[in-house]
């Protein structure tokens, strides 16, 4: 009976150590929450994105989600299609936007070195932003599904524009990408966009 007794006790001792246990690792993972966040959101390439964001006016932190979807910050990644690099840009579109940038000579290995890929990547998100002012929607489901097939869809008025016509993109591939961008968006912006401004204020 006392054996009995013994096990009881030592059951419920057990029983509360893991709970006292759980609940340290709580705490300590509330304490660190930006840190576990930012483990499986990294920024690598962080300078290069800022510096060609700044240049082309753009938000380095929509460069950082293109990245993370397109490629997952993979530099030397290559998609079935052919897309290379962090932004997964196609070697002919990379050759033509080499051109508008005044670098004829390109090769399309060029495009896993992060500097030219971020950088043609940027200027090409800042080109689409133009064409269909500013929206973010649109400019994104041209970088993925393509521009034609973009500028095709407004014309018919199939895509108007907007967060609340995502819904109306024909390729579920690119209803996707523009949902998983824009989430990792926000994401970004919470994660290193509040470090950013303590920096400013420093």
């Amino acid at each position: 009976m006392a054996a009995f007794r013994r096990r009881i006790n030592n059951k419920g001792k057990l029983k509360l150590w893991t709970i006292i246990v759980f609940f340290i690792i709580v705490l300590l993972l509330i304490q660190n929450a930006d840190k576990v966040w930012r483990y499986f959101y990294p920024f690598p390439y962080r300078q290069i994105t800022i510096n060609h964001a700044e240049a082309y006016n753009l938000d380095p932190y929509l460069l950082a989600s293109i990245m993370k979807a397109e490629s997952g910050f993979d530099r030397s990644a290559v998609s079935p299609k052919g897309a290379r690099g962090l932004m997964q840009i196609m070697p002919d579109t990379g050759q033509w936007v080499a051109r508008q940038l005044g670098s004829p000579a390109f090769a399309p290995d060029q495009l896993f070195d992060p500097d030219t890929n971020i950088r043609f990547g940027a200027w090409y998100i800042a080109d689409l932003k133009k064409e269909f002012h500013g929206d973010i929607v649109l400019v994104l489901a041209a970088y993925n599904g393509g521009r034609g097939n973009v500028e095709e869809w407004v014309a018919s008025k199939n895509l108007t524009g907007g967060n609340s016509t995502i819904d109306q993109i024909p390729f579920p591939e690119t209803r996707n990408f523009v949902r998983k961008v824009l989430l990792y968006h926000r994401i970004y912006s919470h994660l290193y966009g509040q470090e950013a401004q303590s920096a400013s204020l420093q």
